[in-house]
């Protein structure tokens, strides 16, 4: 259990360091639009990569709120059961009202977990529209399970049809 412990935590350590330097270079090109709050779907990471279902939603600051459904794959070291989670991020776009349906599209990033019981993890994304949309962790995920993984995550984002 130690050594499962010292690996999730040196993962969750490595990502938190690439973050803060993707973090302030997507701020600095772009304004805050709103929030996006994703629930994923609980399952197995497969040694070396998982794919999960998403549910989300996109409060704008001003406006109508969005729902879209999507896919978040991990490649990387990915061993474990994750118990279902939210993700939460600051959206960041070229200007301050991106068009209807604009996070819409693919993103890629970096991804951190690290579970024993309870555990967190950070995920950093860039993509959407012209690949203009910056999705930054606005708090570190709290899962429940057994897990650790790091490495490549890519998301794939699409209007729901509700």
């Amino acid at each position: 259990m130690k050594p499962l412990i010292r690996a999730a935590s040196a993962a969750v350590l490595i990502v938190l360091l690439l973050a803060g330097p993707l973090t302030r270079v997507a701020s600095a090109q772009g304004i805050k639009t709103g929030v996006l709050t994703c629930q994923v779907a609980s399952g197995f990471g497969w040694i070396l990569g998982s794919t999960r279902t998403l549910e989300c939603r996109y409060l704008p600051g001003q406006g109508h709120s969005e729902e879209y459904t999507g896919t978040l794959t991990k490649i990387g070291i990915d061993i474990g059961y994750l118990g279902s989670f939210v993700l939460v991020w600051a959206v960041v776009a070229p200007n301050s009202r991106p068009g209807p349906g604009a996070l819409a599209g693919s993103y890629a990033g970096a991804t951190a977990q690290a579970v024993a019981g309870l555990g967190g993890g950070v995920n950093v994304m860039t993509g959407g529209f012209r690949n203009s949309i910056a999705l930054q962790p606005v708090s570190v995920e709290g899962n429940t399970g057994i897990y650790v993984g790091a490495g490549f995550a890519s998301m794939s984002l699409e209007l729901a049809d509700f």
